[in-house]
């Protein structure tokens, strides 16, 4: 009797508990890449509880049907050699779900790694994300303004994020828009997103990149075109604008606040791309000159 409410208090408890769970952000799109990759996390989770379901109760089935208190007591099992459309099964089965879900996967990275379905008419609004120990830059070049720890865009556009990193190997991640891509020190990577609705969303860095790792996090707001041209010119009017001296400082690991500028970092800090890509990027005329030297002292 013990057992049987202890047992009614458990459930009730999990039910109570997960009742207050919110939704998890990855099943919860608000953008088409987002939407391409839930789609396909639903189909793999979906797909696993069928084969653990059809386990367990052809489990359950045969130790039921074949348990030995149903045998009499001089039952001697026969000899089987095998059945060649148990094999079958067993292996066909689950060789097909592999196959199917691999053909899903693959067509959905290509989907994403794309400029989102519906948008390839439209331009794309060019953003550098770079991080640094432990904050996120936000570089909007052809707006010419920068923010830290905060991302501003609007709905119904095209995102193209230029990653990478002043520092150690991050991971670009808004699980609400799409998902993470890893920014590095000396290349570009590139991520395409957008926001079908507005609303508020939770961006964050998913690799473990030190100790302030847990707090190397931004927000991100989508808002109308309208709104965000608004944006744009109130930050023009009102917002500092970013030295080389400031930039250079916000760079020092430790976590910072929220910040806006007026001009971006890319003027006299580039992203490593082109020419200023690689591992010897932004070493300029200079850098050659004393490699030449170098060169011809040795001789």
């Amino acid at each position: 009797m013990k057992t049987k409410w202890a047992f009614i208090t458990f459930i009730l408890a999990a039910f109570s508990m997960l009742t207050g769970c919110s939704s998890l952000m990855v099943l919860d799109p608000k953008g088409p890449q987002a939407q391409t990759q839930a789609d396909v996390i639903l189909i793999s989770i979906w797909t696993m509880a069928f084969v653990i379901l059809v386990v367990v109760v052809i489990f359950v089935y045969m130790i039921l049907k074949y348990r030995a208190s149903r045998q009499e007591e001089d039952y001697e099992p026969p000899y089987i050699e095998g059945s060649t459309l148990v094999e079958l099964i067993c292996v066909g089965i689950p060789v097909i779900l592999v196959i199917c879900l691999s053909v899903i996967s693959v067509k959905s990275n290509y989907i994403v790694e794309q400029r989102p379905e519906g948008y390839e008419n439209k331009e794309p609004l060019v953003i550098y994300a770079s991080s640094s120990n432990w904050k996120w830059h936000f570089s909007y070049p052809e707006e010419g303004i920068e923010t830290v720890n905060y991302l501003y865009i609007p709905t119904d556009r095209p995102l193209e994020f230029k990653l990478y990193s002043y520092g150690p190997i991050t991971s670009f991640w808004i699980p609400q828009l799409g998902g993470q891509k890893y920014a590095m020190a000396d290349m570009v990577t590139t991520l395409h997103l957008a926001a079908d609705v507005p609303g508020e969303y939770m961006g964050r860095n998913a690799n473990f990149s030190g100790k302030g790792f847990a707090e190397n996090i931004f927000n991100v707001k989508a808002m109308s075109e309208d709104a965000f041209d608004k944006w744009v010119e109130k930050v023009k009017d009102t917002a500092d604008p970013l030295t080389e001296e400031k930039f250079e400082q916000l760079l020092e690991p430790g976590h910072v606040g929220q910040y806006t500028f007026t001009g971006t970092h890319l003027a006299f800090r580039p992203a490593p791309e082109g020419e200023h890509g690689g591992h010897h990027h932004g070493s300029g005329d200079s850098g050659s000159k004393q490699m030449s030297e170098d060169t011809h002292s040795t001789h």
